[in-house]
């Protein structure tokens, strides 16, 4: 079993995203592993002990992140997880935290947030919150994301779900293309 001082298990669906941030951990000197998914990272740990691990909330499909920081926190209680989201909500967090989470960061969180998230010790004053503010756009734009997933990108029925005239979400759409 493979046990390095530093091995960070990522679980994260976003293969850009994925590459990037274990780029710069392992610029850190951390020695990372990925996984897509549930099933991969259960693989992964047959021949890996994590010492972190970083878990993206909501996964491609069904899959949910907290099934990841429970089924590691059974693995190891000891492992710093923090979960990552773009869709923060204080019931996720909660749960988070109860399923063995160290730290739950909203998106955009950089590499210094999360390797500060790792750091923090329960009790001691919480991660210096950054400048970073959210503006109404963002938080509209999010919002209508979720309920695009949520609908297996139905633009009627997301515009259904929000309110709005189906138009309004097509201008939207087209003003904040879908990568």
């Amino acid at each position: 079993m493979l046990e390095a001082e530093r091995l960070l298990l990522l679980v994260e669906d976003d293969a850009a995203f994925a590459k990037t941030l274990s780029r710069s951990f392992e610029q850190r000197g951390y020695t990372v592993v990925h996984a897509p998914d549930v099933d991969t990272m259960q693989t992964l740990l047959q021949s890996h002990h994590p010492t972190h691990a970083v878990v993206d909330l909501k996964l491609s499909g069904k899959e949910s992140g907290l099934t990841c920081v429970s089924l590691l926190h059974a693995f190891d209680p000891a492992m710093q997880i923090v979960v990552l989201t773009g869709f923060a909500s204080i019931n996720t967090a909660v749960e988070a935290i109860k399923l063995g989470a160290s730290q739950y960061l909203a998106k955009p969180s950089n590499t210094d947030d999360i390797e500060a998230a790792f750091n923090h010790v329960a009790g001691v004053a919480p991660v210096e919150i950054t400048n970073r503010s959210t503006s109404i756009k963002n938080l509209e734009w999010e919002r209508i994301h979720e309920v695009l997933v949520e609908t297996d990108f139905n633009i009627s029925e997301t515009a259904r779900r929000l309110g709005m005239h189906r138009r309004t979400l097509a201008r939207k759409l087209e003003k904040q293309r879908i990568k």
